[in-house]
């Protein structure tokens, strides 16, 4: 017997006998008493109204979705008159208030009843039995063996669910026994990615195992191999660091360690190994592999295992997923954890920025990455570093001291006042010798007489709670992980997880190690060009871009343009304002200035260049713009040709001999673009190359995988739901609607909803109807009656801002509550403006002096013909520079590169009406947001089904 629905019952009698009698009668349902209180001497007479209290529980069963519940009975001098029982020719299951218990036998149950004369009706709805009986204080009791709402929670259909999530809950034809480890240096990320890794094996009917302190645990067996449930890994995911631990191993490097680690698993019956580490911890793995049929005859030959289990085990299945902060792992364009560790790096470089500015000091930032510069290059790019030291690409000259102080000094000669170096910890000169922080800051105080000061931030980097992308990337790479095992065949390789061109990977595990360790040979044999290429694609183009952008001496000689082909280059921001907007522009306006271009400010939209709002960009006034958060420009939605007047920007574009533009913003940049470049029939002057940089939270934008400000986004919306879930959790049953931004675009919603955790999202790509609205009040319910009373969990919803004008946030939440039978509260939570976030994160920052960089590239490459034409023909440059379709494009990202996309050709790809792409790549993510919050996992069939598998694997 257990209860339904209800955690806590108080009742009250006012004299003895009814207070004995009601004990006596929860006593005969199977309630135990817990706890016993009598006032006795002055404690009775001291005014209070308990004079005896006594509490009773009764136990959930395990084949039933119920609840555990507490009766609290007390005997009050000043109760109210408690014989109110109802009359026996009425229907009692018209009381107002009715307490239910499941019963697994009602027959029995009704012979309970009349056995001990306690007075009740009998009901019969099909073939479910419903028993009325009233206790002692005349408090009707409902005994039946069907949820009081069975119509939400018996439903085996899936009607409301949608059609993505419901094809990605078909379990496996071939349930495994999985494990997970974690290994080597701890990653943030570690935890999302165990728990996806648990879940989804658990959604596919698979026995899931953690193995606590890495391969030291493997080889210790006993309690550090644990079974897991879904519930082990709640709340894992905003969790840094790895909670089932990570340890170093000697006895795993010996055979007889492996021998032993071998023979707990077989113990344990686990044929699959899932290992999340680095190249070392995925090395010792695969030759785990390697050696398993060696080791299990030897096992069975010393009869440590039986001829059955040598049987039953004689593959091995090995899964690789690279955890490490210093993103050194080879055919993967991330790892799980560097992302987060750069988040750490920036704010500390952020934080020290203020610190430097004051007192115009100089700080040398030691950070991670003994053979690999990623964390260093990438911490410069994002932080506006002076000076960065990475171990694949040294300094050219022998003599980096006095190319360091001339770039310092030159710095400082143009205002900055402050001046910072990041260095790699491996960071090497061309004769391989070791550069170290302190060295650096000997050199500039030596001879620039600057005080310097040095940070070492050390572990500071693995600390933290991982960010959305670490989280997004560890969830799906982890379910990624049991999909390959699922897949996997005795003969297949043992693969790796990665992702490149932003699409999951599947990858020989041994040739990736090779390939990275391939690395630290290049660099020994001082063939730094090779060590560039073996990084990820992008490695080497961002290295030049941060050289290009922000180091200003003799080398920028090198990439002057010609004099005639130089440029007058306006930047202008339009939509609304997102991070990354400024650091594009700072890129741009120091690379156009490197370049020798003219680059010029427009302030306040295409409404401001109207008005002539036009101001000279200078190198040292965007200095620190990397971390600034909206639009320095100002910005506004205002689209020419529909909210300004075309004659007027033409006009202005003409006075100030505008020759190029660059326009930073979001679907409001990509439909002015689309009415310049109609306009260019009517106004020569528009006859100018016109780029796009993609710079909206939506990411909207069409012709781009990412725009600027959509990662920022997605931490912040993370970062407040964390705070949000903490309190839901806080208050127990609660459940939080969150409305996020996003317009017609379901982008945030889906990721965040991966990032956070979500139980579902609501998004425009789908909609909202009646029905899934109550396959998702079905869906709370089962997981509320499955929770612990007194553990219970807060859980979060997210909406789209703009996916249903009926349906709105408040109207969500009162379906919620409503039809939630009292299991739990519901309350709204509109984010708003917040999603725009403060700082820019630093994959926004990155992602912006890519795009400005690649801006500027094709501006140049739309203009050369016609200013060399020119030039030769000894002609001052025409105002009509281009007019081909090409010239007006979108600069975006797509995977690991930089794609050139004209706006014409994308209009077919867009719609316009909803103000997104037709495609949407993220979409393939949706199901995993329902997948792994458990629907369908806690239903009764589910878990009926459930317990009969555990049974029937305790038996075997």
């Amino acid at each position: 017997m257990s209860a339904d629905g209800f955690l806590h019952v108080l009742l009250r009698a006012n004299v003895p006998a009814k207070f004995d009698e009601t004990i006596h009668f929860y006593n005969n349902l199977g309630f135990s008493k817990c706890l016993d209180q009598v006032r006795r001497g002055k404690e009775a007479d001291d005014g209070e109204e308990h004079l005896r209290t006594v509490w009773l529980k009764l136990n959930s069963t395990n084949t039933t979705v119920s609840s555990n519940l507490i009766v609290k009975i007390t005997l009050s001098a000043i109760a109210v008159n408690c014989d109110r029982r109802p009359s026996a020719d009425v229907d009692w299951a018209m009381e107002e208030h009715i307490m239910t218990l499941l019963v697994e036998n009602a027959d029995k149950t009704r012979t309970l009843l009349q056995t001990k004369q306690i007075p009740f009706q009998e009901q019969h709805n099909g073939d479910t039995t419903r028993l009325y009986a009233l206790d002692p204080l005349g408090n009707v009791v409902l005994l039946t063996s069907k949820p009081a709402f069975p119509g939400l929670l018996n439903q085996i259909h899936h009607e409301g669910v949608p059609a993505s999530v419901e094809a990605a809950e078909q379990p496996a034809e071939k349930p495994r026994k999985i494990a997970i480890l974690t290994s080597g240096g701890d990653a943030p990320g570690m935890n999302p990615c165990v728990r996806a890794v648990i879940r989804y094996g658990i959604s596919k009917g698979c026995d899931m195992y953690a193995i606590y302190e890495g391969y030291q645990g493997l080889v210790d067996g006993g309690e550090q191999i644990r079974e897991m449930d879904w519930k082990s890994v709640r709340g894992w995911i905003r969790v840094g660091g790895t909670l089932i631990g990570t340890a170093r191993c000697k006895p795993f490097q010996t055979r007889e360690g492996r021998l032993k680690g071998a023979e707990n698993l077989v113990k344990k019956g686990i044929d699959s190994l899932i290992v999340c580490g680095g190249d070392g911890s995925l090395t010792g793995a695969d030759v785990f592999r390697s050696e398993w049929p060696s080791l299990i005859k030897e096992l069975k030959d010393n009869g440590r295992i039986t001829a059955e289990e040598a049987e039953a085990h004689q593959h091995l299945t090995i899964v690789g997923l690279v955890g490490s902060i210093d993103n050194d792992m080879s055919s993967t364009d991330i790892t799980i954890g560097a992302v987060t560790s750069l988040h750490r790096i920036c704010e500390a470089v952020d934080s020290l920025d203020t610190t430097a500015l004051s007192h115009s000091r100089a700080f040398v930032v030691e950070v991670m990455g003994r053979h690999c510069g990623w964390l260093a290059l990438m911490a410069g790019i994002a932080t506006g570093a002076d000076f960065v030291f990475i171990p694949e690409r040294p300094p050219s000259e022998e003599d980096w001291e006095s190319r360091l102080c001339e770039v310092t000094q030159r710095h400082r000669h143009l205002g900055k006042r402050k001046t910072v170096v990041i260095v790699a910890e491996g960071a090497l000169d061309s004769s391989l010798k070791p550069i170290k922080a302190d060295h650096i800051k000997q050199i500039l105080s030596d001879r620039l007489g600057v005080d310097t000061r040095v940070t070492t931030l050390g572990h500071v980097q693995r600390g933290g709670s991982p960010c959305a992308a670490d989280r997004i990337i560890a969830t799906i790479q982890g379910v990624e992980a049991v999909r390959s095992v699922l897949l996997s065949k005795p003969d297949t390789p043992s693969p790796i997880i990665g992702l490149s061109s932003n699409q999951v990977t599947t990858r020989p595990l041994m040739k990736a190690v090779e390939l990275t360790h391939e690395v630290a040979k290049a660099i020994q044999e001082k063939n730094f060009a090779r060590a560039m290429e073996l990084r990820d694609p992008q490695f080497a183009e961002e290295f030049d871009a941060f050289t290009a952008s922000t180091i200003l001496d003799e080398s920028c000689a090198n990439i002057v343009l010609p004099e005639h082909q130089r440029l007058r280059i306006g930047i202008i921001h339009v939509g609304a304002p997102s991070g990354g907007m400024n650091a594009a522009t700072r890129t741009a306006v120091r690379y156009s200035l490197n370049r020798g271009h003219h680059p010029l400010f427009v302030y306040n939209g295409f409404s401001g260049l109207v008005r002539g709002n036009i101001e000279d960009a200078t190198w040292i006034r965007v200095d620190g713009w990397t971390s600034h958060g909206g639009s320095e420009l100002g910005t506004n939605r205002h689209v020419p040709g529909v909210d300004v007047d075309m004659g007027m920007v033409a006009y202005q574009i003409q006075k100030n001999r505008i020759q190029a533009l660059i326009v930073i913003g979001g679907f409001e940049a990509f439909t002015s673009l689309i009415e310049l470049e109609k306009a260019r029939k009517f106004y020569p002057s528009l006859c100018i190359p016109i780029c796009h940089l993609p710079a909206t939270i939506s990411n909207n934008v069409p012709g781009t995988d990412y725009s600027l400000g959509s990662d920022t986004s997605l931490n912040a919306i993370v970062s407040s739901c964390d705070a949000i879930g903490q309190s839901a959790q806080s208050s127990r049953r609660r459940v939080f609607v969150v409305e996020v931004q996003g317009g017609k675009s379901g982008y945030l919603a889906v990721e965040a909803g991966i990032g956070t955790g979500a139980n579902t999202i609501y998004i425009p790509e789908e909609g909202i109807s009646l029905a899934r609205l109550q396959s998702d009040v079905k869906h709370l319910m089962a997981l509320y009656l499955d929770d612990d009373p007194d553990k219970s969990e807060g859980r979060i919803i997210l909406r789209t801002e703009d996916v249903s004008t009926t349906y709105t946030t408040d109207v969500i939440s009162n379906i919620l509550k409503d039809e939630g039978h009292q299991l739990f509260d519901s309350r709204t939570a509109v984010l708003g403006h917040i999603q725009q976030g403060d700082t820019p994160s630093p994959l926004d920052r990155i992602r912006a002096t890519r795009l400005a960089i690649r801006g500027i590239d094709f501006i140049e490459a739309h203009s050369s013909s016609a200013l060399d034409q020119a030039h030769c023909s000894d002609q001052p440059a025409p105002v009509e520079l281009t007019d081909c379709e090409t010239s007006v494009a979108i600069v975006g990202i797509a995977g690991t590169g930089i794609k050139y996309s004209p706006v014409k050709e994308l209009i077919p790809e867009t719609d316009m009406k909803n103000r997104k792409p037709r495609a949407a790549w993220w979409f393939e993510h949706r199901p995993l947001v329902d997948l792994l919050s458990g629907r369908g996992m806690f239903t009764p069939q589910a878990q009926k089904l459930l317990h009969e598998q555990k049974k029937n694997s305790e038996s075997n």
